[in-house]
């Protein structure tokens, strides 16, 4: 076996220490011992002893449980401000998403309130004045063509021998009878030589819920584009009207116009004068906002902007009927736009007149 000890008096050259100068003389003798170090406390009152060194490093002592939990603590609260936070939201948002229901209000539509919406339909509502030899009806209409056409209400123009229309610019122009519906009490006039007119969009009175916010424009007492509102009061009313011609004469407002009463029943109950014994009965929506004579054949409409209806009778307190100052009480139907379309081809083909009406004696 080979002895690997030195042999007295051999001396074996060391390599330098780790960081020992260049050109340090070999051998050398061993260098001073380093100072020991002195314990370290940390803030949490832990003191921590450092290990004795040897060879080319120095054992370090493990950290104390106390130490890592401290370090642990340390890690977790930088996380916080964010982590957590972002946990938070999220966890929030579930909850909102699955116990929350949005609540759409009316006056916060796309149109933006009654103000926009009349500043929108406006110049599609026109004043209609019909005279015939036994008086004048003053009323409204709906633009619903470029072209001309207007919808308004049968007794409007019911027997007129000559229809001038006055536009929301102050303009006016004649219009002729294109067709009819006594059992509806809806007609269809065309302005002659029009064309360029901004016509009203009809929406679908199926959607119409009681409640719902609504804007209503015509011409009471003859006041063209007066603008009103209020909600749906109730829908479905059984209304009923005259289709005697000689009835709507003389019931709008201005020169040589009647009362402004036009006759109608609902509910059982006669208002504003008898209704005579050929009468037809329509469903209609029931409304709030303020109908006065001389809104008839005017819009109802809804806060995107749409027609729901073509406005047709309204109920003056009984103190009232007898002079030209009636005013609406806050009951006011409304033909439903739907029926309205439904109706459209035949107004346009002449009407249906001929069928007449339903008796109600």
């Amino acid at each position: 076996m080979t002895e690997n000890t030195p042999r007295s008096g051999d001396y074996e050259p060391q390599q330098p220490p780790y960081g020992a100068w260049s050109g340090y003389p070999a051998p050398y003798p061993a260098p001073p011992a380093q100072a020991p170090q002195e314990p370290v406390t940390t803030p949490s009152g832990v003191t921590v002893w450092p290990g004795s060194g040897h060879g080319s490093g120095r054992r370090r002592r493990r950290p104390s449980k106390s130490a890592l939990l401290i370090a642990a603590v340390a890690v977790v609260s930088a996380l916080v401000g964010g982590g957590t936070a972002a946990l938070v939201t999220d966890a929030t948002q579930k909850s909102d998403s699955s116990t929350t229901t949005t609540v759409v209000n009316a006056t916060s539509s796309k149109v933006g309130g009654v103000s926009a919406v009349a500043t929108a339909v406006s110049p599609s509502i026109v004043e209609i004045s019909a005279n015939s030899n036994s008086g004048q009806s003053t009323g409204s209409g709906v633009i619903i063509t470029s072209g001309g056409e207007i919808i308004t209400n049968n007794h409007v123009i019911a027997g007129a021998d000559t229809i001038k229309v006055t536009f929301s610019d102050g303009s006016k122009k004649s219009a002729t009878v294109v067709g009819t519906d006594k059992n509806k009490d809806l007609a269809l006039i065309k302005v002659e030589g029009a064309s360029g007119l901004k016509a009203a969009t009809l929406g679908d009175s199926s959607g119409v819920r009681v409640g719902d916010q609504v804007v209503a424009i015509g011409s009471p007492e003859g006041l063209t584009g007066t603008v009103t509102s209020g909600i749906v009061s109730a829908l479905d009313r059984d209304v009923t009207v005259s289709t005697d011609e000689s009835q709507g004469q003389g019931q709008g407002q201005g020169p040589g116009g009647g009362s402004g009463e036009w006759p109608f029943e609902f509910g059982g109950g006669r208002y504003n004068g008898d209704v005579g014994s050929s009468t037809t009965t329509y469903k209609a929506i029931q409304t709030d906002a303020s109908l006065n004579p001389g809104n008839s054949g005017g819009a109802l409409i809804n806060m995107r902007g749409q027609i729901i209806g073509i406005n047709s009778a309204m109920y003056s307190s009984a103190a009232q009927q007898s002079s030209s100052s009636a005013g609406s009480i806050g009951l006011g139907f409304s033909i439903p736009v739907d029926t309205v379309k439904a109706d459209l081809d035949n107004l346009r083909n002449g009407g249906s007149d001929s069928s007449g009406g339903t008796s109600n004696s």
